[in-house]
């Protein structure tokens, strides 16, 4: 089963840039799917996240915050 990668983003947030970036790269590299969503386009999205992003969920659940920490994501992806 291809697992899916959503970063929880924000506009105006450098970090998310990079780890949108960063991402990408995996999950093309691992066969994943990935999307992002605006916590800023949705208040209950904003009030969970706040200033956390850039917050990464592997098939709808938490897996890390702020930095991709790439061989944890792979390992999460290849499972």
């Amino acid at each position: 089963m291809a697992h899916h990668v959503t970063v929880m983003s924000r506009e105006s947030c450098h970090s998310c840039h990079v780890a949108e970036a960063e991402i990408e790269r995996i999950c093309g590299e691992m066969g994943a799917t990935w999307s992002v969503e605006d916590v800023d386009a949705d208040p209950e999205l904003r009030a969970e996240y706040g200033d956390r992003v850039p917050v990464f969920l592997v098939d709808g659940a938490e897996h890390g915050y702020w930095k991709v920490e790439e061989d944890r994501l792979r390992a999460a992806l290849a499972g």
